[in-house]
């Protein structure tokens, strides 16, 4: 099995420096594992690594994927698959990093997805339905499925009627693991990471509110910039006229807080994800691991 180094993590933790910071140690190449980041124009809202950042590392799946249309997780773990046999043929190392858990555990555990194609018809009418109205269509289509799944989260309610609509039920998860994935986060004190994410956030306000003016006049409703969440949600109401600026920010800053919460609480029912507190931590684990490279 091909190594493979996985650094995720909350948001606002450092995992994108770190990563470039392992990627010139131990001659590595970066693939992203950010839902949000594979999109073009979705740069300051969802924290993406800028070029002076990247330190002349060459960074895969940033800004792959048409803000209008939704990018799939099978999509991802296919374009993934590609990503580490270019950097493989190079003899470097792949290093992904993101925070967005779903797609670590998939690449990790070696998810086996339904090979169901998009339904683009299908998806403009579930997307005019409340989270309640989709959760009960698929509670009638496919009660398993409905019982585990996010009921908060529109797209994946979308996808899994998608493929129960096709395939009558969506099939059990099949796992088969292709990698050997050593999985790395920075354990971050939180109180400090209270204050980093909202320090971040104001520095990136104006930024913000500017690029979603700019989502606005490529074409993309107010609806779809909503529905990316977080910055795009609280702001997107902003430049709609639905809030007040001040109440934008700190509705912002708690999901945002709230979120990271959430992440930790996820890696830590993960018993693969190894916490590091410092580079020369970062590097011995990496070292160790390399070492039985066949």
């Amino acid at each position: 099995m091909d190594k493979v180094i996985f650094i995720t993590g909350a948001t606002a933790s450092n995992k994108s420096y770190f990563a470039v910071w392992l990627a010139k140690k131990i001659n590595g190449e970066i693939i992203n594992a950010d839902s949000r980041q594979v999109y073009k124009y979705l740069d300051i809202g969802s924290g993406k690594i800028t070029k002076k950042e990247q330190k002349g590392i060459k960074h895969y799946l940033l800004s792959i994927a048409n803000p209008k249309r939704n990018y799939s997780l099978g999509k991802w773990l296919k374009d993934v698959e590609k990503a580490i046999k270019e950097i493989k043929n190079k003899n470097k190392i792949p290093i992904i990093c993101g925070g967005t858990i779903l797609y670590l555990k998939a690449f990790k555990e070696g998810w086996v997805l339904p090979e169901v194609k998009p339904d683009y018809k299908l998806r403009r009418k579930l997307e005019k339905l409340s989270n309640e109205e989709l959760y009960k269509i698929l509670l009638n289509l496919d009660k398993e499925r409905a019982a585990n799944i996010q009921k908060e989260n529109k797209r994946r309610l979308i996808r899994a009627i998608e493929i129960a609509y096709k395939l009558g039920k969506v099939p059990k998860l099949t796992k088969k693991p292709k990698y050997d994935v050593l999985v790395l986060a920075p354990k971050v004190d939180f109180e400090k990471l209270e204050k980093r994410i909202y320090k971040r956030l104001i520095r990136r306000v104006n930024g913000i509110i500017k690029e979603i003016k700019k989502l606005r006049k490529i074409g993309l409703s107010f609806k779809r910039i909503i529905s990316f969440g977080l910055e795009y949600e609280w702001f997107g109401k902003y430049v709609k006229g639905e809030i007040e600026l001040k109440n934008a920010i700190d509705k912002c800053y708690k999901d945002i807080r709230r979120f990271a919460k959430k992440q930790i609480r996820e890696l830590n029912k993960l018993d693969y994800v190894i916490w590091f507190k410092n580079k020369n931590e970062l590097l011995k684990l990496v070292k160790d691991f390399l070492k039985n490279e066949d």
